[in-house]
Protein backbone atom coordinates (compact mmCIF):
# COMPACT_ATOMS: atom_id res chain seq x y z
CA UNK A 1 0.00 0.00 0.00
CA UNK A 2 1.34 4.18 -0.52
CA UNK A 3 -0.28 6.35 1.39
CA UNK A 4 -0.05 9.88 -0.35
CA UNK A 5 -0.33 12.79 2.30
CA UNK A 6 1.52 15.73 3.90
CA UNK A 7 2.18 14.49 7.53
CA UNK A 8 0.96 17.66 8.76
CA UNK A 9 -2.67 17.46 8.23
CA UNK A 10 -4.99 16.14 10.89
CA UNK A 11 -6.48 13.10 8.01
CA UNK A 12 -3.20 12.17 7.25
CA UNK A 13 -1.72 11.70 10.81
CA UNK A 14 -4.66 9.57 11.30
CA UNK A 15 -4.17 7.57 8.48
CA UNK A 16 0.09 6.95 9.51
CA UNK A 17 -0.97 6.44 13.21
CA UNK A 18 -3.78 4.07 12.11
CA UNK A 19 -1.42 1.80 9.61
CA UNK A 20 1.09 1.52 12.69
CA UNK A 21 -1.46 0.62 15.11
CA UNK A 22 -2.57 -2.12 12.65
CA UNK A 23 1.05 -3.40 11.98
CA UNK A 24 0.54 -3.13 7.90
CA UNK A 25 3.00 -2.77 5.11
CA UNK A 26 3.00 0.82 3.51
CA UNK A 27 5.08 3.75 1.72
CA UNK A 28 4.25 7.14 1.73
CA UNK A 29 4.75 9.41 -0.49
CA UNK A 30 4.30 13.37 0.39
CA UNK A 31 3.56 16.23 -0.75
CA UNK A 32 3.21 19.67 0.09
CA UNK A 33 0.00 21.22 1.53
CA UNK A 34 0.95 24.56 2.06
CA UNK A 35 2.22 24.51 -1.51
CA UNK A 36 -1.07 23.52 -2.51
CA UNK A 37 0.23 19.94 -3.99
CA UNK A 38 -3.31 18.45 -2.90
CA UNK A 39 -4.90 20.70 -5.85
CA UNK A 40 -2.43 19.40 -8.51
CA UNK A 41 -3.73 17.34 -11.38
CA UNK A 42 -1.36 14.76 -10.77
CA UNK A 43 -3.12 14.59 -7.49
CA UNK A 44 -6.51 15.45 -8.03
CA UNK A 45 -6.48 12.97 -10.47
CA UNK A 46 -6.53 10.38 -7.54
CA UNK A 47 -8.33 12.21 -5.32
CA UNK A 48 -10.97 14.77 -7.08
CA UNK A 49 -11.96 16.10 -3.93
CA UNK A 50 -7.98 17.43 -3.75
CA UNK A 51 -7.40 16.54 -0.16
CA UNK A 52 -4.97 14.80 1.69
CA UNK A 53 -4.54 11.54 2.55
CA UNK A 54 -5.60 8.95 -0.53
CA UNK A 55 -4.12 5.56 -0.39
CA UNK A 56 -3.00 3.18 -3.62
CA UNK A 57 -3.04 -0.75 -3.17
CA UNK A 58 -1.99 -1.56 -6.45
CA UNK A 59 -4.69 -0.31 -8.95
CA UNK A 60 -7.36 0.73 -6.36
CA UNK A 61 -7.49 3.98 -4.97
CA UNK A 62 -9.13 4.77 -1.88
CA UNK A 63 -9.69 8.09 -0.62
CA UNK A 64 -11.41 9.12 3.02
CA UNK A 65 -9.28 8.84 6.14
CA UNK A 66 -11.52 6.47 8.16
CA UNK A 67 -12.34 4.27 4.61
CA UNK A 68 -8.63 3.81 4.60
CA UNK A 69 -8.53 3.06 8.00
CA UNK A 70 -11.30 0.49 7.54
CA UNK A 71 -9.52 -0.74 4.49
CA UNK A 72 -6.11 -1.37 5.73
CA UNK A 73 -7.52 -3.28 8.88
CA UNK A 74 -9.13 -5.65 6.51
CA UNK A 75 -6.75 -6.30 4.44
CA UNK A 76 -4.27 -6.74 7.17
CA UNK A 77 -6.73 -8.64 9.40
CA UNK A 78 -5.99 -7.17 12.47
CA UNK A 79 -8.99 -8.15 14.19
CA UNK A 80 -7.78 -6.66 17.89
CA UNK A 81 -8.10 -2.82 16.16
CA UNK A 82 -11.41 -3.29 14.08
CA UNK A 83 -13.39 -6.71 15.78
CA UNK A 84 -15.41 -9.25 13.51
CA UNK A 85 -17.97 -8.87 16.46
CA UNK A 86 -21.10 -7.40 14.70
CA UNK A 87 -21.82 -5.13 17.37
CA UNK A 88 -18.03 -3.98 18.27
CA UNK A 89 -17.65 -3.24 14.52
CA UNK A 90 -21.00 -0.76 14.47
CA UNK A 91 -19.74 0.56 17.46
CA UNK A 92 -16.63 1.29 15.75
CA UNK A 93 -18.09 2.35 12.95
CA UNK A 94 -20.21 5.25 14.54
CA UNK A 95 -17.40 6.63 16.48
CA UNK A 96 -15.53 6.89 12.68
CA UNK A 97 -18.93 8.30 11.50
CA UNK A 98 -19.64 10.85 14.16
CA UNK A 99 -15.66 11.75 14.40
CA UNK A 100 -15.83 12.59 10.58
CA UNK A 101 -19.17 14.26 10.37
CA UNK A 102 -18.94 16.31 14.07
CA UNK A 103 -15.89 15.98 15.90
CA UNK A 104 -13.14 16.85 13.03
CA UNK A 105 -15.33 19.94 12.24
CA UNK A 106 -15.47 21.70 15.29
CA UNK A 107 -11.89 20.69 16.99
CA UNK A 108 -10.66 21.88 13.08
CA UNK A 109 -12.52 25.86 14.29
CA UNK A 110 -9.67 25.97 16.85
CA UNK A 111 -6.84 24.20 14.76
CA UNK A 112 -7.56 26.64 12.24
CA UNK A 113 -7.43 29.78 14.39
CA UNK A 114 -5.09 28.94 16.82
CA UNK A 115 -2.52 27.23 14.88
CA UNK A 116 -2.64 27.32 11.36
CA UNK A 117 -3.77 31.22 11.07
CA UNK A 118 -0.75 32.38 13.41
CA UNK A 119 1.54 30.12 11.78
CA UNK A 120 0.42 31.66 8.00
CA UNK A 121 1.04 35.64 9.99
CA UNK A 122 -3.35 35.28 10.20
CA UNK A 123 -5.29 36.80 13.35
CA UNK A 124 -7.30 34.72 15.26
CA UNK A 125 -10.69 35.75 14.80
CA UNK A 126 -12.44 35.21 18.54
CA UNK A 127 -16.09 35.48 17.34
CA UNK A 128 -15.07 32.36 15.52
CA UNK A 129 -13.71 30.85 18.16
CA UNK A 130 -16.69 31.51 20.68
CA UNK A 131 -19.27 30.74 18.06
CA UNK A 132 -18.23 27.13 17.94
CA UNK A 133 -17.68 27.14 22.24
CA UNK A 134 -21.05 25.35 22.77
CA UNK A 135 -21.08 22.58 20.28
CA UNK A 136 -17.48 21.92 21.22
CA UNK A 137 -18.35 21.27 24.99
CA UNK A 138 -21.72 19.13 23.82
CA UNK A 139 -19.24 17.16 21.90
CA UNK A 140 -16.71 16.85 24.33
CA UNK A 141 -19.02 15.99 27.44
CA UNK A 142 -19.78 12.87 24.65
CA UNK A 143 -16.68 11.70 24.45
CA UNK A 144 -15.82 12.48 28.83
CA UNK A 145 -19.08 10.19 29.38
CA UNK A 146 -17.91 7.35 27.14
CA UNK A 147 -14.73 7.05 28.57
CA UNK A 148 -16.00 7.06 31.54
CA UNK A 149 -16.84 3.50 31.50
CA UNK A 150 -13.94 1.88 29.44
CA UNK A 151 -9.45 3.08 29.16
CA UNK A 152 -10.38 3.05 25.43
CA UNK A 153 -13.69 3.81 23.04
CA UNK A 154 -14.78 0.83 22.44
CA UNK A 155 -12.64 -1.14 25.36
CA UNK A 156 -9.89 -1.69 27.01
CA UNK A 157 -7.66 -1.93 24.27
CA UNK A 158 -7.35 0.55 21.42
CA UNK A 159 -8.76 0.76 18.04
CA UNK A 160 -9.18 2.36 15.19
CA UNK A 161 -12.10 4.13 16.39
CA UNK A 162 -9.27 5.74 18.82
CA UNK A 163 -7.20 6.71 16.14
CA UNK A 164 -9.83 8.39 14.65
CA UNK A 165 -11.31 10.59 17.06
CA UNK A 166 -7.93 11.68 18.44
CA UNK A 167 -6.46 12.86 15.09
CA UNK A 168 -8.23 16.04 15.36
CA UNK A 169 -7.21 16.22 18.72
CA UNK A 170 -3.65 16.03 17.42
CA UNK A 171 -2.26 19.57 18.54
CA UNK A 172 -4.91 20.01 21.52
CA UNK A 173 -2.28 21.77 23.65
CA UNK A 174 -1.15 24.41 20.71
CA UNK A 175 -5.05 24.46 19.25
CA UNK A 176 -6.16 25.63 22.76
CA UNK A 177 -8.81 23.05 23.12
CA UNK A 178 -11.20 24.02 26.15
CA UNK A 179 -10.90 20.23 27.89
CA UNK A 180 -10.37 21.16 31.49
CA UNK A 181 -13.79 20.25 32.47
CA UNK A 182 -13.14 16.85 30.60
CA UNK A 183 -10.44 14.73 33.07
CA UNK A 184 -11.59 11.43 31.07
CA UNK A 185 -11.16 12.86 27.61
CA UNK A 186 -7.52 14.77 29.35
CA UNK A 187 -7.06 10.97 30.83
CA UNK A 188 -7.21 9.17 27.18
CA UNK A 189 -5.66 11.73 25.15
CA UNK A 190 -2.68 12.45 27.21
CA UNK A 191 -1.99 8.86 28.83
CA UNK A 192 -3.78 5.99 26.69
CA UNK A 193 -3.28 7.60 23.40
CA UNK A 194 0.03 9.83 23.22
CA UNK A 195 1.93 7.33 25.29
CA UNK A 196 1.48 4.93 22.32
CA UNK A 197 3.94 4.21 19.99
CA UNK A 198 2.09 4.00 17.47
CA UNK A 199 1.20 7.64 18.17
CA UNK A 200 4.06 9.18 19.08
CA UNK A 201 5.98 8.04 16.05
CA UNK A 202 3.69 10.07 14.19
CA UNK A 203 4.55 13.61 16.50
CA UNK A 204 4.94 16.40 14.34
CA UNK A 205 5.43 18.43 17.43
CA UNK A 206 3.83 21.83 18.12
CA UNK A 207 4.97 24.94 16.33
CA UNK A 208 6.25 23.37 13.11
CA UNK A 209 7.66 25.48 10.87
CA UNK A 210 6.48 25.87 7.06
CA UNK A 211 8.69 24.56 3.85
CA UNK A 212 10.52 27.57 2.52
Amino acid sequence: MEVLLDPRTVNSRKVLAGLKLLGADYTIKKYDYFQAEQKSPEFVAINPNAAFPALKDGDFILWESNAILQYAAEKVGNTNAYPVDLRTRADINRWLLWESSSWFGSCYVYLVENCVKPLLGDTTDETILSNEEENFHKLASILNNRLEHSIYLCGNEPTIADVAVAAPMHLHAWAKLPLGDYPNLIRWMTKDVESCSWWKDTHIGEGFTLPE
